[in-house]
């Protein structure tokens, strides 16, 4: 059993923590908003009032928060993770960022002798809360072997597929897929609807079939009650779609459904809609086919 230290409590990490703990390993959690460590505490956890107090015991420390800058300010300066970390210990970045970011901090790490891997991960609220995230790792083999238990802790598919920063490309690549999912099948229920089909029959037996997916299959039910309480909110899909945009522009790779779909999900944003789940594209679609939105009339939407 690890001492882990747990940055970033929000709606996945919460979740993380708790089922480390229920695996029997001692977890020291910090987040920016107390309530998140006190549940933690209430679980079977600790909390630590800075980053530099959770982590100093630590084994390894999980950062999972909500961008870019966001890890990087836990993890640099005098009050970060690698200015107080014991040297040899193992900082497993599972947030999603930038590749080229995760690049950075594992040097920066490395200069500090602490190992980095970047793990983000894919499988949403309920993957979470179920232990049955997929986990793409990227950096160092020896490290990603001796780490592999506590991942287990909270995943079932954990995969290296490559070295540092490659976890984070697979993300993206996770994230351009999940959000063509999304808007195909709020597309797919608008279109049903107009033509006054069972919606629910329809998406049990399109479930069945090739175009069945685990997108459909978690939150079909949910869009068609119009049902957006945020497992992964639009506001980080659209964060999320601006590092594939970016990266893809760098490689000089096109992406056209990809770039149509950002769009999408940032118009959706710029509509008030960003505290939703990104299931809620069903609403953009309903907009632009001048249909009655989802959550706005009936029971109120909870996240909006």
């Amino acid at each position: 059993m690890s001492t882990i230290a747990f940055i970033g409590l929000g709606i996945m990490g919460s979740a993380m923590a708790e089922n480390l703990v229920t695996a029997g390993h001692t977890v020291i959690g910090h987040n920016r908003s107390q309530p998140a460590v006190d549940r933690l505490v209430a679980a079977g956890g600790k909390g630590a009032s800075s980053v530099a107090e959770a982590v100093a015991d630590a084994d390894i420390v999980i950062t999972m928060v909500p961008d870019s800058p966001d890890v990087e300010s836990v993890a640099l300066g005098e009050d970060g993770i690698y200015a107080n970390a014991r040297s040899g210990s193992v900082h497993i970045d599972m947030s999603t960022i930038r590749p080229d970011v995760a690049v950075a901090l594992a040097e920066a790490g490395a200069a500090a002798g602490i190992r980095v891997l970047d793990a983000p991960v894919s499988g949403g609220e309920a993957g979470a809360k179920e232990a049955k995230l997929s986990i793409m790792v990227g950096g160092d083999a020896d490290t990603f072997a001796e780490v592999r238990p506590v991942l287990e802790a909270m995943g079932t598919t954990i995969v290296l597929v490559g070295p540092a920063g490659s976890g984070q490309t697979v993300k993206a690549a996770n994230q351009l897929v999940v959000a063509g999912h999304y808007e195909l099948l709020a597309e797919a229920i608008v279109f049903l609807r107009a033509f006054g089909v069972d919606t629910a029959a329809a998406l049990e037996v399109l479930g069945g079939g090739l175009a069945g997916s685990t997108v459909l299959n978690r939150k079909g039910a949910s869009m068609l009650a119009g049902d957006f309480r945020p497992g992964f909110r639009i506001d980080l899909h659209h964060k999320d779609m601006g590092i594939i945009v970016d990266s893809a522009r760098a490689k000089g790779v096109t992406i056209p459904l990809g770039a149509v779909t950002a769009q999408l999900i940032g118009a959706l944003r710029a509509q008030g809609d960003g505290g939703l789940d990104h299931s809620a594209l069903l609403r953009g679609v309903e907009r632009l086919s001048g249909q009655p939105v989802s959550g706005e009339t009936g029971e109120e939407v909870s996240g909006k």
